[in-house]
């Protein structure tokens, strides 16, 4: 499985620019994510686009039972670990459920995937895929996390995993957790304190004097 250090690449660099910046429109900062119906419009949105949001909130797309294996798809691509949390800590499947009613091309692939991914844990382990247990989950995503090497019978199940696997990415480096856990602090006044000393020897100035 790919884990944190590869996402972050996922997260800031390969996803679809489309996917990124529809889920970045969404928010005005980190913690918003999706806008709840209750919420007063903050800065940098329109009105419209408040009660579109709201409107969004309001609908339902995934079932119970959906959210739920998305709900362990995600932490198993975005598990917690020591220097945050898990994809379902940063509300990526709210991430995931809002963004398929924002951007409806994703809810056959996704729903279809759904379905083709409890079929196979039916098919493997006589149980869905919820409830095979998280060795036999990662069995099943084994085989389909990897484009280069899956089999060609396992083509559905690939184009599905990409496609959870950016949504999970997206959702996760564009919250508060996401952010932290890659280190980012923005522009941070005050704090210069010159060029690495790694850097000034790669480029053979380490003993330049100004």
């Amino acid at each position: 499985m790919n884990r944190r250090e590869s996402l972050k690449a996922l997260g800031i660099g390969a996803i679809s620019t489309t996917v990124l910046l529809e889920a970045c429109k969404q928010t005005d900062n980190a913690k918003d994510i999706p806008l709840k119906a209750n919420d007063k419009p903050t800065a940098g949105k329109e009105a419209w686009e408040v009660d579109r949001d709201k409107e969004l909130n309001d609908e339902k797309f995934f079932s119970k039972e959906e959210m739920a294996t998305i709900t362990i798809l995600a932490d198993l691509i975005i598990p917690k670990d020591n220097i945050s949390g898990s994809a379902s800590d940063a509300k990526v499947p709210d991430f995931i459920e809002f963004i398929v009613k924002d951007m409806p091309e994703h809810q056959i692939p996704m729903r279809g995937g759904l379905k083709w991914i409890d079929l196979q844990s039916y098919s493997r382990f006589q149980k869905a895929f919820v409830d095979a247990g998280t060795a036999n989950q990662k069995a099943i995503l084994d085989d389909i996390a990897y484009p280069s090497t899956a089999k060609p019978e396992m083509h559905a199940g690939v184009a599905f995993f990409n496609r959870m696997r950016n949504l999970t990415a997206s959702g996760f480096f564009t919250t508060e957790i996401g952010v932290k856990d890659i280190g980012y602090v923005g522009n941070t006044p005050n704090q210069w304190t010159g060029v690495p000393p790694d850097v000034l020897k790669q480029y053979g100035v380490e003993n330049l004097k100004i």
